[in-house]
């Protein structure tokens, strides 16, 4: 495993991104690219890195809203905002919702450095927080730690299958799963019953999340399986079938 120290770099130019990121590498870093912003700041909550360079103009999330998101989940991840955004009141905001710095494009990469390098010191001297693993989908948090779920900051009462379920679906959101694959990874292999346990299982989910929050966050690949979506949209007739 590498002991380098791992940056997000939160930036949807590419070449600008790609030139950070190779100078990054050249310094010693570590480095990942992310282009959109909700997934930035799924990724900043799930995966690990030690500091987020941010811009704020994103599609989906802007800098400011995952910035904002990120501490309320009381994270204290170092965060340098780097944007073009120059203005005197866009330079407070993002420093008050909790940025540890901002640095306005263009810019000389020495700098940038430095001011990195002086966040990560920082950072070292901070108490540990209490920051747990967590999968986020729009307003749906699980906590795997605890087996727990949450819908618009609300608990949801699920069964530790129901949850199993939910939780293979979020982790794999990307991808369809089969109601094989569904049935082996939660019920195991040596399940005698048939696949029909995973569609009602499917039903009992939408009735305790789709239908709440109105809004279709288990999708039917028809003739396939299931997948979670990521753009989370609205239940017709706040009904799902």
């Amino acid at each position: 495993m590498s002991d380098k120290q791992k940056i997000l770099i939160v930036e949807d130019k590419k070449e600008i991104a790609r030139f950070i990121q190779m100078d990054l590498t050249h310094s010693g870093f570590e480095t990942a690219i992310e282009g959109n912003g909700q997934r930035a700041f799924e990724r900043i909550i799930q995966e690990d890195y030690d500091l987020v360079l941010l811009d704020v103009m994103l599609p989906e999330l802007n800098g400011f809203e995952i910035c904002r998101k990120v501490r309320e989940l009381q994270s204290n991840i170092p965060i340098i905002m780097l944007t073009a955004k120059d203005a005197l009141e866009d330079k407070i905001d993002g420093l008050n919702i909790g940025a540890d710095d901002y640095i306005t494009k263009p810019f000389e990469f020495k700098e940038l450095l430095a001011r990195i390098n002086a966040a990560l010191r920082k950072v070292a001297k901070r108490p540990e927080d209490n920051f747990e693993r967590r999968y986020i989908v729009k307003d749906l948090v699980l906590y795997p730690e605890r087996y727990e779920v949450q819908l618009k900051g609300k608990p949801v009462d699920l069964t530790r299958k129901e949850y199993k379920l939910l939780e293979y679906l979020v982790e794999n959101k990307r991808s369809v799963l089969t109601r094989d694959q569904i049935l082996q990874h939660v019920w195991g292999y040596d399940y005698p019953g048939d696949t029909n346990v995973v569609d009602v299982y499917i039903r009992y989910l939408r009735a305790k999340i789709d239908v709440p929050s109105n809004e279709k966050y288990i999708q039917t690949m028809r003739g396939v399986g299931y997948k979670i979506k990521e753009q989370v949209s609205p239940l017709k007739d706040g009904k799902e079938k």
